[in-house]
């Protein structure tokens, strides 16, 4: 019987979506390609200066890519990411974390092409196709640096050592070089960064948290004011007062127009693990240690909730009835060892002792 590839739900329709809409898009291109001119698909892609009349393109845009090898790399992405953060959340969950991080970023990028085309005059900004899966590779490892931030990814057998806290920043850098190539378009960068932003904010400080059940943590507990989750914590040692000064300032102002809600004392005691606060979007230190055991705590609950649903999962199989597989044992010929055993049971069966009947015979 061949292997199962088990593939939850939410990250099922993912792969479909992503693999259709490509295909399409490469089957339009092919049709009405042209030496001339440049090929766009307003309706399938997002285009500035077109897309306004098909909104739908703001969201779906996302599961398409424009060649080979950015195709093969988000489908390897989104399937290893998506099965992963759906087991540790939720399907739900996460399909309403990949609408927030689809929609933001893109909106977002958009605005930023029409801003330089006001500043330049030059079409070929709000001629840009916006599109592809960047904001969610790059949403994924923030959420990856969230459930582990301790982290540490070893490649090349060693010879390469990274935490999972740098890789969203050396992966925006790495999409910035892309940019200036053909392998990505203009509005990659963009895309990478505000995918950076929408999805740090979102799990920073609206999404639902997993409580932690040893804790007097409150179901309805919102956010992550772990001082491993800070902004400041994704950059490296040198730069990160100066990150975590003007995170402050930004946060500031997100509060005074209501955007983002500063966290209470006890959210942030309980995110700790002692009763210490601390400001929510800086990078200040606690405890020697305290990043650690938070991590480390961290680090249970997702495994603890994984490990819960698995457990869940192996229950509801066990509960199904077997299939039989042969008759059923009543009805299953006898060896010859048995049936030399059953013959010679009865034989023996066969000899009694009567006393009555041995002494009338007297």
């Amino acid at each position: 019987m061949p292997p199962r590839i088990n593939i939850p739900p939410v990250t099922r329709v993912l792969l479909i979506a992503l693999v259709a809409q490509s295909l399409l898009s490469a089957a339009i291109r092919y049709r009405q390609w042209s030496e001339t001119a440049s090929i766009v698909i307003p309706y399938l892609t997002l285009v500035p200066q077109l897309s306004l009349v098909y909104p739908w393109t703001f969201l779906t845009s996302t599961l398409v890519e424009g060649n080979i090898f950015t195709l093969a790399i988000a489908c390897f992405t989104l399937y290893q990411g998506g099965r992963y953060l759906e087991r540790a959340w939720s399907s739900a969950d996460l399909a309403k974390f990949l609408v927030i991080v689809s929609l933001v970023p893109n909106v977002l990028t958009f605005a930023t092409m029409v801003f330089f085309f006001t500043l330049t005059r030059n079409e070929r900004w709000t001629l840009s196709t916006i599109t592809g899966t960047i904001p969610l590779q790059i949403s994924f490892l923030v959420a990856f640096s969230q459930l582990v931030p301790a982290h540490t990814v070893t490649l090349f057998r060693g010879v390469v050592s990274l935490r999972v806290m740098r890789t969203p920043i050396l992966y925006t850098g790495l999409v910035a070089v892309l940019g200036l190539t053909p392998v990505l378009s203009r509005a990659a960068v963009w895309q990478a960064a505000y995918g950076f932003l929408a999805s740090w904010t979102y799990l920073r400080f609206y999404k639902t948290v997993f409580p932690d059940l040893d804790s007097s943590q409150p179901a309805s507990l919102r956010g992550d004011a772990s001082e491993t989750f800070a902004f400041a914590e994704f950059f490296p040692a040198p730069v990160k007062p100066a990150v975590a000064a003007l995170a402050d300032q930004i946060f500031g102002i997100l509060v005074a127009v209501r955007i983002c809600t500063p966290f209470s004392a006890a959210d942030v005691s309980h995110a700790r693990g002692d009763a210490l606060p601390r400001r929510a979007g800086g990078a200040g230190g606690g405890a020697p240690g305290g990043a650690r055991a938070e991590a480390e705590r961290r680090r249970a609950i997702a495994l603890r909730a994984l490990d819960q649903r698995l457990n869940a999962a192996t229950s509801a199989a066990a509960k199904q009835p077997p299939q039989p597989a042969g008759p059923p044992v009543e009805t299953q010929p006898q060896t010859s060892t048995q049936t030399a055993m059953t013959t010679e049971g009865q034989m023996l069966g066969e000899t009694k002792f009567d006393p009555e009947s041995d002494s009338s015979k007297n």
